[in-house]
């Protein structure tokens, strides 16, 4: 397929602007993909605020979104499990297949990833793009590709639960409502979990989680929350929480909820960098504490989950942006945080 496509390009902090490109050509191994929808990813929205995340620093132009989902156009010579017309949803990382990470099955781990829209590389803010086959997973009839753009983060929300242990008969808590934490109490929820709580101080992502499946919500700033967890709990603790804020105060109430054996997973990236811990408490109570970056082996899991109709993933989202009008999307994504819970971009008018 030849001709040109349209590309949003990050040009400076804060700054959207559009470019034309060729239409990339897929190599034998690789899909090109007509992308339909994108979602709006946290780590997006700190590229555009602020210009980097830790030592991944933006070099304008840059070209932002890793959570897409779309239909094939074409595949290249190798591939046979795709044809034209296959509703796809892409796993956005690449990996060397080498290394001992990718040997072992922890390709996450994998230090040369090319991961979409992780500096320098460009991310899929554009109408067409060309992506190895082997990461493009394809999508049962019944789902959209909406809810393929949206099992990116749904995979990281199982890759936390299946890393915490969940399962059935177990009490957990997550910690944060924003996209992250719903998904993971989506996922902690598919994995049989009896009770989740969800805790947050924004009310309208407190409702989200509500209304998509969680046991109990919690405002931490109008409640106690260990008050209203030993209540609801009856002063037994739960077994597992599942960290997304990145704060000092709510790795602090995790440890503090868990009764002892209990495990703390942290998914969450602080500002800082860094979080402190109370960590005399988390000795005497003998805590399983784990961390987890992206996923691996988990599109699947979660594409499955969704077609059954285990997760209810789209209605996770609060906002769809037509693709013409990416600035105001990303402005309102960052301004509106209170009000934005999960946007998406349509790309296809």
């Amino acid at each position: 397929m030849q001709g040109k496509m349209k590309v949003a390009v990050m040009t400076g902090i804060g700054k959207m602007d559009f470019v034309e490109r060729d239409i990339p050509k897929p190599r034998p191994n690789e899909a090109l993909v007509k992308l339909e929808y994108v979602g709006v990813c946290g780590s997006d929205l700190h590229y555009y605020e602020n210009g980097r995340i830790s030592d991944f620093i933006v070099k304008p132009p840059f070209v932002l979104g890793h959570e897409p989902g779309g239909v094939v156009v074409e595949v290249g010579s190798e591939v046979k499990h795709l044809k034209p017309g296959d509703k796809v949803a892409l796993e956005p990382g690449k990996t060397c297949g080498h290394c001992e990470f990718c040997r072992s099955g922890r390709y996450n781990l994998c230090p040369d990833v090319v991961f979409f829209a992780t500096p320098p590389v460009d991310g899929v803010f554009q109408e067409y793009v060309a992506h190895e086959a082997a990461l493009c997973f394809k999508l049962p009839e019944k789902v959209s590709t909406m809810e393929g753009a949206l099992i990116e983060p749904l995979a990281v929300g199982f890759h936390a639960a299946i890393t915490g242990g969940a399962r059935i008969g177990q009490t957990a808590v997550v910690t944060g409502a924003g996209c992250i934490g719903l998904v993971s109490m989506l996922a902690l929820k598919a994995q049989g979990v009896s009770r989740v709580y969800v805790t947050d101080v924004v009310n309208k992502r407190l409702e989200k989680a509500k209304a998509l499946g969680a046991d109990g919500v919690i405002n931490a700033a109008e409640k106690d929350v260990l008050k209203t967890l030993a209540e609801l709990e009856k002063g037994k603790g739960v077994d597992l929480v599942i960290e997304t804020t990145g704060t000092d105060i709510a790795a602090a109430q995790g440890i503090s909820a868990l009764k002892k054996g209990g495990t703390l997973v942290f998914v969450g990236y602080s500002k800082s960098g860094s979080v402190t811990l109370p960590m005399g408490l988390a000795l005497d109570k003998e805590l399983t504490m784990k961390t987890i970056f992206r996923y691996r082996h988990i599109y699947p899991l979660a594409i499955d989950a969704v077609a059954r109709g285990v997760v209810d993933i789209k209605n996770i989202v609060t906002n769809v942006f037509d693709f013409d009008d990416i600035q105001n999307a990303m402005d309102q994504s960052v301004h509106n945080k209170t009000e934005i819970v999960k946007s998406v971009i349509k790309m296809t008018p």
